[in-house]
């Protein structure tokens, strides 16, 4: 696997596993401000997600994504996390641990590979955790 694709698809499983979380997180909220900055965080992951997807493409291969498992996994644990509390103080918590887990992970890559990928995967990838830095700053205002 070229180092391009392999940053490629942590890209995608990212920007995937932000989509489907707030995608579910959107369902559950009931504050209308809440509801609006969730869309325009989905709306960020769907772009870097769908740029991923076409580069990945680009190179006739196909991405692999977060495995059924890991889709229910996160799923229940969202339901479970939510049961007691939906306040958007709480969903920003935990939309904030995530986001961090996500900043963890691309900032490894990101240093594990720059050197050897091209400057259009590695500036996206360079967008996607700048996304996620910003997120965390835009969900600490719901705390």
């Amino acid at each position: 696997m070229s180092k391009d694709l392999e940053l490629l698809d942590v890209i995608y499983q990212n920007a995937e596993m932000g989509k489907d979380t707030i995608t579910h997180l959107i369902e559950i909220t009931d504050s209308v401000e809440f509801r609006k900055r969730l869309e325009a965080q989905l709306t960020e992951y769907q772009g870097i997600f769908d740029r991923a997807d076409q580069a990945i493409q680009q190179q006739k291969k196909t991405a692999e994504g977060i495995g059924p498992f890991a889709k229910i996994s996160s799923y229940m644990m969202i339901n479970f996390k939510t049961l007691a509390d939906k306040s958007p103080s709480h969903i920003a918590e935990m939309m904030i641990q995530g986001s961090t887990m996500g900043i963890v992970d691309m900032t490894k890559k990101i240093k594990e590979l720059e050197s050897d990928v091209s400057p259009e995967v590695l500036k996206l990838a360079e967008k996607l955790l700048k996304t996620e830095q910003s997120n965390v700053e835009e969900m600490k205002k719901f705390l």
